[in-house]
């Protein structure tokens, strides 16, 4: 590890410890060319989560893409800020999980499952995001939309 202060690539370890969290290990390090001590960590290095999206090409998965696109449809909704930060994290651990191992999902998997959250954060949400995910071009696909929301509502209403 290469000392801050000197540069040098000679120093020991003095102390090693896991991180709270569990996912990196703190080191305590002394440069034996000055002196100096510093701290470094490790930590396992992740494959990325790649998107599979519609036109077959792929991209590094992005989470604020993803927030952007939730925080566009809940504006102006009544929906608590942490709300929208919870809804957000469940989305991203359900994609993570349906990604498994091979760490590739489909963009339509992840607009599915922000659709399956948001409906039971907020229906108008739901409706927003849906519009601009499924490429409504005319009122009657909203109409549609909404008249199936309307359809599980006086289904939940009479069970």
């Amino acid at each position: 590890m290469k000392c801050p202060e000197c540069g040098s690539l000679n120093d020991r370890v003095i102390e090693s410890r896991p991180s709270t969290d569990g996912t990196s290990i703190r080191r305590r390090r002394e440069c034996l060319d000055c002196g100096a001590r510093f701290t470094s960590y490790e930590k396992v290095e992740e494959k990325t989560l790649m998107v599979q999206k519609r036109d077959k090409s792929y991209e590094p998965f992005d989470i604020r893409k993803l927030e952007r696109g939730i925080r566009i449809c809940t504006d102006k909704r009544q929906i608590d800020p942490e709300v929208v930060e919870e809804l957000v994290h469940s989305i991203e651990q359900s994609i993570i999980k349906e990604a498994g191992s091979k760490r590739i999902i489909t963009s339509s998997a992840i607009g599915e499952e922000a659709l399956k959250e948001l409906y039971k954060v907020d229906p108008v949400a739901y409706v927003r995001f849906a519009s601009v995910y499924r490429s409504f071009s005319d009122v009657k696909q909203f109409v549609q939309e909404i008249e199936k929301i309307a359809q599980v509502v006086d289904s939940d209403k009479q069970n």
